[in-house]
């Protein structure tokens, strides 16, 4: 649980480092971002300033953290506490960024504290069922659906595009979280013949491509709270019906309710998936 946690604090941090620097970044154009280049030449501002970078590297940190979580804790529990991120920023948010958080923010992170305290108490280890070669190629199936989701919810009125490009976003970590444990041997030949390697790299990339996206074309508190539905509870049921993914003996109750109690305070922490302006 303490890799699951370091990387919810990673990633949440990572949020913000990387929006003070494009703020930072923007200051520096008296057009305000908006001269030549766009976005692009924004983006290469943003990288001279060392908090992007240390953002960058906080996510690429964060994830050798997801990666040790799911090879030794429930999807479940790794996924809620992934969820949590938005806690961390939403905290770091009202420090660095000195946003205000309302009454029932802090009382969000305090429930998505509680959710995580109740998961990790319940939490037992991974399941011991490997993973079948169906289950592998359904993954990339999964992948291949995700991308062609973002690509089509592009298209959609703004009322839903939001939503379905959030979801897409999400349904995309979660394949990289069960491809993940459908990863046993890490030579070369056992890569490149295994179907979830290709899951993983495409639902990322997928997942990305979904969220930015959305987060560039609407508001932030949909999509992202789209994103949140989608890589918890899906992943989740594959770890318990076909991963076998436990609880302690007797605590299965405790494990869904601090499961849905963290996954309700991320939702309401949702207008964090975006550093504020």
């Amino acid at each position: 649980m303490v890799c699951a946690l370091s990387a919810a604090v990673c990633f949440g941090t990572a949020t913000v480092l990387q929006a003070v620097a494009a703020r930072a970044a923007a200051g520096t154009d008296p057009s305000g971002g908006g001269g030549p280049g766009g976005d692009a030449a924004l983006l290469l501002r943003a990288l001279r300033q060392w908090r992007y970078i240390a953002g960058l590297a906080l996510d690429g940190l964060g994830f050798v953290f997801q990666i040790a979580a799911l090879r030794s804790l429930p999807i479940y529990a790794v996924g809620a506490a992934l969820a949590a991120s938005l806690a961390v920023t939403a905290v770091v948010a009202a420090r660095l960024l000195r946003v205000r958080l309302s009454g029932v923010e802090w009382a969000a992170v305090g429930v998505v504290c509680a959710g995580l305290g109740m998961l990790g108490l319940a939490s037992g280890t991974e399941g011991e069922r490997a993973g079948s070669d169906a289950l592998r190629y359904a993954m990339l199936a999964t992948a291949v659906g995700v991308l062609v989701l973002g690509l089509l919810g592009g298209r959609l009125p703004e009322r839903g595009r939001g939503l379905v490009l959030g979801l897409a976003a999400g349904f995309g970590f979660g394949v990289v979280e069960v491809s993940v444990r459908l990863i046993d041997e890490v030579s070369v030949r056992a890569l490149m013949g295994n179907a979830a390697v290709y899951a993983l790299v495409l639902g990322g990339g997928a997942a990305f491509l979904a969220l930015t996206s959305a987060l560039q074309r609407g508001a932030v508190t949909v999509p992202t709270a789209g994103m949140v539905i989608g890589e918890t509870i899906g992943p989740a049921l594959i770890g318990v019906v076909w991963l076998g993914d436990r609880t302690r003996e007797g605590l299965g109750w405790l494990a869904v309710a601090g499961f849905g109690v963290a996954v309700v305070g991320a939702l309401a922490l949702a207008r964090f998936g975006e550093a504020p302006e």
